[in-house]
């Protein structure tokens, strides 16, 4: 099976959102935009947010057993994947990419 490097891209967050519907909370994300973790047989990396894994795992799953080519063509590069995290009001952009 392949690695495949995962690359915290981007977060975005829509204050107006939060504000709006979010009960405040401290501490909502540990990422570092530019921190990378290495799937190894399509597993969860050490450390990687469980939300954020849930998804993008069927994407790195398929790049760990060498399928890619998503959406007929979407990526530059076919294997590899820009995801983002489930976080309505601080999503963060992942690159996905297999590294062996």
């Amino acid at each position: 099976m392949n690695k495949v490097r995962i690359t915290a891209m981007r977060q975005t967050v829509y204050h107006d959102l939060m504000t709006q519907y979010e009960n405040p909370i401290q501490h909502a994300c540990d990422i570092i935009v530019g921190q990378q973790w290495i799937s190894i047989n399509g597993q969860c990396p050490e450390g990687l947010c469980p939300s954020a894994w849930e998804s993008m795992r069927g994407f790195v799953e398929k790049l760990a057993r060498g399928e890619g080519d998503f959406f007929d063509g979407w990526m530059q590069n076919p294997m590899s994947a820009m995801i983002s995290c489930n976080d309505g009001f601080r999503p963060f952009s992942f690159y996905i990419e297999v590294i062996e």
